[in-house]
């Protein structure tokens, strides 16, 4: 990176949705960043506006539902970096919304599913994958890196 440039740290929140004891995943598609993995309903802050705003935003785009700020609770917060760019990912738990769940974004998403907490499948995506981890043992804050 050039000095005379400031750094930049991207910001993304993620939706830990719980129902019955499960949490939905997506399957990623057609995005270039791991495919065919499973994710979490999540997207990048567009500028002023808050973690919770993000993931109500994205929330709607991406699975059709409707969560209140008050029924967002951060439950982790990881510092994630990679070659080219670094994140800080804002993880946070609904267990109420409205609207029925559906798939809006087709193009960049295979399907939405219901996992059993206990039974998450194999290929979910490495920060995802910890951070999940974190939250089942009560860690607020991880990092991730490569």
């Amino acid at each position: 990176m050039d000095k005379s440039e400031r750094f930049k740290i991207f910001i993304a929140a993620y939706l830990v949705l719980i129902k019955d004891g499960k949490i939905l995943l997506l399957k990623r598609a057609n995005t270039g960043y791991p495919d065919v993995n499973y994710s979490l309903v999540a997207g990048h802050l567009d500028g002023a506006e808050t973690a919770k705003q993000c993931i109500i935003r994205e929330s709607k785009e991406e699975a059709n539902i409707t969560v209140k700020p008050n029924d967002l609770e951060v439950v982790h917060v990881m510092h994630r970096y990679r070659v080219d760019r670094e994140y800080i990912d804002i993880y946070l738990k609904a267990t109420i919304w409205e609207g029925e769940i559906k798939n809006l974004e087709q193009d960049k998403c295979s399907g939405l599913e219901w996992f059993p907490l206990g039974e998450l499948p194999d290929n979910i995506i490495p920060e995802v994958k910890l951070a999940l981890e974190n939250i089942k043992k009560n860690v607020f804050y991880g990092e991730i890196g490569w």
